[in-house]
């Protein structure tokens, strides 16, 4: 695949051209600038061959390193570059530099989503990597903020800084997967949906005339813990308690693992249909607070879970593995089937 010009907000992504010497060696040749790279600071003839390299494998077919100088769209100054390197079985390592005049701008982060998004879209790869020196802090920043996990610090792995009076520094190695990627995309998605929470509303009768739901709790949100507000019912039938529903109002990254519907049927009284019944019976509740999608989770060996998700006729979005910082993870859970519910 020939390098292509991709887009930011704010930046042309695009091959570099001969012309770049100036603009790249601004930045390449000094020592402060390269601080934490593998290379540099640059001489003329170093600056010069890096383009001519970089200009040379845009045109390989297929191409296996695809560098790019990252050009800021409002001037047309060039600030810095970044690249993709296929390492083969589907993996790529990607990385960045910026002139230290556009630091703490936000075009790191910029530059790391598109050639993520890049690597995963136009050339369906499975896997991509990052590396960096563990002082270098706004560099596994950007990782973070691109949403690659820390995935190991290797001890002296790497020649130390420029600036260090050690030989050698300690590197840390981030990825990120494809479909954590697409996690990341669904999550942002659900967690822009509209909700309305003006405090908890007077719960109407809830019954279909075989069950009913009694509010036995609202419980207010806890900002400090990421928890939103949420209801409890009891699940009731001819007076006799069979379980138990709850429901969360709103969108967050961790409602989508853990969703905004959990249930449990009493274990005598399984097998009757009451969980599905029961979400049903949560439907003027959950448009009250004008949300129109839920997420139900649940356990990737509850079969019971699974079907009444498929009696609600709820969509199988994914099976997603559970992040560590979850609460499910701390349960240990490692895998959640992960439904979504439209009930507008």
């Amino acid at each position: 695949m020939i390098v292509k010009t991709l887009e930011t907000e704010r930046l042309i992504l695009r091959p570099f051209e001969e012309t770049d010497f100036e603009a790249v060696h601004s930045y390449a040749s000094v020592a402060e600038n390269v601080q934490y790279m593998l290379w540099g600071p640059n001489d003329e003839s170093q600056t010069k061959a890096f383009i001519m390299q970089a200009v040379a494998q845009s045109k390989e077919k297929p191409c296996k390193n695809y560098q790019y100088a990252a050009v800021l769209k409002a001037s047309q100054k060039l600030i810095g570059g970044c690249n993709l390197a296929i390492l083969g079985n589907d993996e790529a390592e990607i990385g960045w530099i910026l002139h230290r005049d556009c630091w703490k701008q936000g075009f790191g982060t910029e530059m790391g989503k598109r050639i993520v998004e890049f690597g995963f879209c136009e050339l369906g790869l499975h896997r991509i990597i990052a590396r960096c020196d563990t002082e270098n802090n706004g560099s596994w920043r950007v990782m973070e903020r691109i949403g690659m996990r820390r995935e190991g610090c290797f001890l002296e792995a790497r020649p130390a800084n420029k600036f260090s009076d050690k030989k050698y520094g300690d590197e840390y190695l981030y990825a990120i997967l494809k479909d954590e990627w697409e996690i990341q995309k669904e999550i942002s998605y659900y967690n822009s949906l509209p909700v309305i929470f003006d405090g908890f509303i007077d719960i109407p009768d809830l019954t279909d005339g075989e069950i009913e739901l009694y509010c036995i709790a609202k419980k207010p949100a806890i900002p400090e813990k990421k928890w939103v507000p949420a209801y409890a019912f009891e699940i009731s039938r001819d007076g006799n308690r069979v379980g138990e529903i709850n429901l969360r109002i709103g969108y967050t990254d961790g409602l989508y693992y853990g969703g905004q519907i959990g249930y449990s049927v009493d274990e005598q009284h399984r097998g009757h249909g009451y969980a599905a019944k029961a979400c049903r019976l949560l439907v003027p509740v959950i448009r009250a607070h004008g949300m129109k999608k839920v997420l139900i989770t649940n356990n990737i060996t509850n079969i019971a879970s699974k079907r009444t998700c498929e009696k609600l006729g709820a969509k199988l979005i994914r099976v997603a593995r559970l992040p560590e910082w979850h609460d499910l993870y701390k349960d240990d859970l490692r895998f959640v089937n992960i439904f979504e519910w439209s009930v507008d």
